[in-house]
């Protein structure tokens, strides 16, 4: 593994939300980053689809990595704001958050995402979230 997959996963594991949630990282190359969601009924809302908080979160880790990827050697990285569309209910099986830099710059990177609902049958999907974010450049 490269150094860079190997920090991002290492991030990846320290965090709790990701593991309350039941998210794993799936995918990590230079400016995106994937991460998967299986469906629970722990993550629903009222009416049965996961709740938009499980969604977001797992799109802005998403997008957070992804900027990681291209941060400034020995910085750490913290959202500074996002926009997020919730498209339509989130059904499925699985989810896929997508996260990608837009433009990496020494302070901010602009990232943006989305979110794929599969269904349990095929490899067909439906976007039901898109996020922009801003990504702060830290201190460690």
């Amino acid at each position: 593994m490269s150094p860079m997959k190997d920090r991002i996963s290492s991030s990846f594991q320290a965090q709790g939300l990701m593991q309350v949630l039941g998210a794993t990282l799936q995918h990590v190359q230079d400016g995106e980053v994937h991460i998967a969601l299986p469906f629970s009924q722990h993550l629903s809302q009222q009416h049965g689809f996961v709740h938009a908080g499980a969604i977001t979160s797992i799109l802005d880790s998403a997008c957070g990595y992804a900027a990681l990827t291209r941060a400034p050697h020995g910085r750490e990285v913290v959202t500074a704001e996002f926009k997020i569309n919730l498209l339509r209910p989130a059904i499925g099986s699985h989810f896929l958050a997508i996260g990608r830099v837009q433009n990496a710059g020494r302070q901010l990177t602009v990232c943006t995402g989305e979110v794929r609902a599969f269904s349990s049958t095929d490899d067909a999907y439906k976007v039901v979230a898109l996020m922009q974010a801003t990504i702060a450049n830290v201190s460690p």
